[in-house]
């Protein structure tokens, strides 16, 4: 059964998102200004029958990157969500667009991206496939509301 929260007169589910998307939105859009380049979330089509979606893509230089608005260490199944979001980038770059481009994954807090920043396995494959570890710090109303969320989705 699905757990709703009662906020503001009006029922949220506890596993709501709403706070993590503008974060990774906010990520997104800071790190197209640190790259004077514009990144924009893009659907790709996989042989007419289904289709990915990366959360931040550019053209000129080619640019793949996927967010993740996580505050904290990352649990067992957090970090196979990471890793699914590298293969989407991988799959992406080697069999849709078929060309070098650049794989980025952006996190907003050190503690995220640690377990891909060190030793692990997990961040040894990252790194052998030449995908990058980027962190945005966010500010701290942003932060804050993912913080909030992350209780709420008691994560």
């Amino acid at each position: 059964m699905t757990n709703y929260i009662m906020q503001a007169n009006k029922s949220i589910s506890a596993g709501d998102s709403a706070e993590q998307r503008e974060a990774e939105e906010y990520l997104i859009n800071s790190f197209s200004e640190e790259l004077k380049t514009k990144l924009e979330k893009r659907r790709f089509s996989i042989h007419d029958r289904g289709w990915l979606e990366i959360d931040g893509v550019s053209d000129s230089p080619l640019i793949l990157c996927e967010a993740w608005a996580h505050i904290g260490l990352a649990k067992s199944a957090q970090k196979h969500k990471v890793l699914t979001d590298a293969t989407k980038l991988l799959f992406t770059k080697e069999f849709l667009i078929k060309n070098k481009s650049r794989c980025i994954l952006l996190f907003c807090d050190m503690q995220a991206a640690s377990h891909f920043k060190g030793y692990s396995w997990m961040a040894q494959y990252l790194k052998s496939k030449e995908i990058e570890i980027k962190v945005i710090v966010l500010p701290k109303h942003i932060r804050d509301k993912v913080v909030n969320a992350q209780k709420r989705q008691h994560r």
